[in-house]
Formats: C-alpha cells, sequence, structure tokens
C-alpha cells in the first residue's frame, strides 16, 4: 500500500518543479504582461484540499483550474491588469482573484 501523499509534498509538488503548476500559470498570465502571484497561505489552502480530496497530486491540477478559469478568460481583454494575486480566501472560498491594475492606466485612457 501507498501512502498519500502529506500536504507538505503537495506543496512541494505545487511549486518546486521546473515545471510546477505554479510556474505554469505565472507563465501564462506573463504573456498578458500580468505577474501571478500565490500568497504563502493560498498554497496551504489548495494543497490542504487537494490533501482532503485524496487523489494525490491530480488533484492539485483541478483546484488550480477551478480557480483559475475565470481569471484566464478575463484577463486577455483588461489591457489595464498588471497583478493577480491569489489568496487563501479566494481558495477556501472559491472567491474572485484580486485584479490590481497600473495606477496611471485609467487616467491616459479616461483623458483620451
Amino acid at each position: 500500500v501507498i501512502d498519500p501523499l502529506d500536504e507538505t509534498a503537495l506543496m512541494k509538488i505545487l511549486t518546486e518543479p521546473q515545471n510546477a503548476l505554479v510556474k505554469q500559470y505565472q507563465k501564462l498570465l506573463k504573456m498578458d504582461k500580468v505577474k501571478l502571484e500565490f500568497q504563502k497561505e493560498a498554497l496551504k489552502a489548495i494543497a490542504k484540499e487537494a490533501y482532503r480530496r485524496k487523489t494525490g497530486a491530480r488533484a492539485l491540477r483541478g483546484i488550480l483550474e477551478e480557480l483559475m478559469l475565470e481569471v484566464m478568460y478575463e484577463l486577455p481583454s483588461r489591457k489595464d491588469v498588471t497583478r493577480c494575486i491569489i489568496t487563501e480566501e479566494m481558495v477556501e472560498k472559491r472567491s474572485t482573484a484580486e485584479l490590481l491594475w497600473h495606477p496611471t492606466w485609467h487616467k491616459q485612457h479616461e483623458s483620451a
């Protein structure tokens, strides 16, 4: 019998390998000139949820897809957004990501 991955192992899988899921999403958002940040507590919450699902590392991808779906559709049309922050609350409540925009963008485009 193989022991299930614990939350610490799931956190490492999520963040450490060269092709870690977090790094993949960061690269995807970087193409839209958006910096994707995961708060440490958010990463812990993702690992905790994956552990609860008892499907090992496969759960990590599913959870991230659920979290990022709306963001991935919205960002290409939002040229004003420069940062996206994934918080613990977002993970636990499946709330919307915090999107931050460049402060001068709105001023430049409002006066146009």
